[in-house]
């Protein structure tokens, strides 16, 4: 069977999604500084936005509290932010289906086209391959 091709939203729906998301579940965020998910996580804090810490390794980041897994979430996020090796990546979108979760973004090197056209099938707002945080950039 092809592997889907997967095409990213146009920018100015990438910039509508971001500019209405006020909560971010950061799936394999780590506290630890100079790791990429924290520093991206960290300068979106700065921006105004929530984050939600989802690692099940840590208690806390950025000041948050931090869930298992996006089901012990306490709230439904704007989006989920991706920063989890390819291959959990399908497990992740069986979750944001499952819990009917309106966005998702697969960071920088988080590829899955079969699992990004999954979730689009299913209504999900999806991105994949690119930064956040430089997309939120570019809006200012």
């Amino acid at each position: 069977m092809d592997t889907p091709v997967f095409v990213n939203p146009p920018a100015a729906a990438i910039a509508e999604c971001l500019r209405r998301v006020r909560t971010i579940a950061v799936v394999g965020l780590s506290a630890h500084p100079g790791r990429p998910s924290h520093d991206v996580a960290a300068a979106l804090q700065r921006m105004g936005y929530r984050i939600l810490p989802v690692n099940p390794a840590i208690s806390a980041a950025l000041g948050e509290t931090a869930y298992a897994d996006l089901a012990a979430l306490p709230l439904v996020p704007d989006l989920v932010e991706v920063f989890r090796a390819p291959e959990h990546v399908a497990a992740i979108v069986d979750d944001c289906i499952r819990l009917r979760l309106p966005a998702l973004w697969l960071q920088d090197g988080v590829i899955d086209a079969v699992a990004a056209a999954r979730a689009r099938a299913a209504g999900i707002f999806t991105v994949m391959d690119r930064c956040v945080w430089r997309d939120r950039v570019r809006l200012d």
